[in-house]
């Protein structure tokens, strides 16, 4: 694929005009009191996993509603100290996965909280094992159009309401340091950790890679692949709900919520990604509110975004961190 998108001059200074409802941030804080009038019940159970120099635990929280959340909770062993806590969110379709898939930030010297995605996780090489039981009205196959009758209905208003719960549960972990806790994720995740970090703004840091859910209109509008695809189905098909559509986005999108952030953060583009146009990512990325660094791949697409390259520049960035 080459490049289709704008040349990364302009992609630098790409600040486009975002619908942003006026009662975007009332409408996360009553979200938030919400779902923390739940008690979290938190719960680990340790598991052997024959990490030998790690430790696991499966994790339950209560996320959007009290609906139980499975995660895995995995750290260096046999350590005494309260350690950062890198919270990890799955990509679309993936889900928590399984415990030896996340040892990259135990053996740097930090636990990891890898967090299902509610629904999803039908995908090799990560299964999910968290359900969402909200029902929805007519939606494509896939989670973009579930609930898009009304922001208060919709799948990420779920999802992302999930993500905040996982940093209070990260928080309250054994042998967590709860002012060192830093969201991450990859697309999907990605976006999902740009959230996060606009709804517990006093994270440590944030770690998003190719971005998912940024700048969604415009993403429907410039590429034909899936996931986005299904908004575009959907409204092919509901030609009287386009307006009340992008209503409900609004509340989600992506650069609307990075204006929010506040963390510390690392993020990547690929310039041949068709799943998540660069434009997306600079459009949140240009809007995020705190200290923010881009790594760049010219020549990359979705899936290949840095790769193992990407993983080594954010042990970096996280040993400069958090010390």
């Amino acid at each position: 694929m080459p490049h289709f998108d704008l040349p990364l001059a302009e992609l630098e200074r790409y600040h486009p005009d975002v619908e942003e409802p006026v009662d975007f941030d009332a409408f996360w804080e009553r979200t938030l009191a919400e779902v923390r009038r739940h008690d979290l019940a938190l719960r680990l159970r340790p598991v052997d996993a024959a990490l030998a120099r790690l430790e696991v635990h499966d994790v339950t929280f209560a996320g959007f509603g009290g609906h139980p959340i499975k995660a895995w909770y995995v750290r260096p062993a046999r350590v005494q100290a309260r350690l950062p806590v890198v919270v990890s969110f799955a990509g679309y379709s993936a889900g928590r996965g399984k415990p030896w898939d996340h040892t990259l930030f135990p053996a740097a010297g930090y636990g990891v909280l890898r967090v299902d995605a509610r629904g999803q996780g039908w995908t090799a090489p990560e299964p999910g094992d968290t359900g969402d039981p909200v029902g929805h009205g007519p939606a494509q196959p896939g989670f973009l159009t579930r609930g898009l009758e009304d922001p208060d209905g919709y799948y990420y208003r779920r999802l992302y309401t999930d993500a905040a719960r996982a940093v209070d549960a990260a928080r309250a972990l054994p042998g967590a340091d709860p002012e060192k806790v830093v969201v991450a994720g990859t697309s999907q995740g990605g976006g999902t950790a740009i959230a996060a970090a606009a709804l517990v703004p006093d994270v440590a840091g944030m770690m998003a890679d190719v971005p998912f859910m940024q700048h969604v209109r415009h993403s429907v509008e410039l590429v034909d692949t899936l996931p986005y695809g299904e908004l575009a189905a959907h409204l092919a098909t509901h030609r009287d709900a386009v307006e009340r559509t992008w209503r409900t986005i609004s509340y989600v999108d992506g650069v609307t919520m990075a204006a929010r952030g506040r963390a510390p953060s690392s993020w990547s583009v690929a310039l041949m990604d068709t799943c998540c146009p660069p434009s997306s990512v600079y459009a949140s990325y240009n809007r995020y509110a705190g200290p923010k660094q881009m790594h760049v791949y010219g020549y990359n697409q979705h899936g290949d975004n840095g790769g193992t390259h990407q993983r080594g520049r954010q042990l970096e960035w996280l040993s400069r961190l958090l010390g």
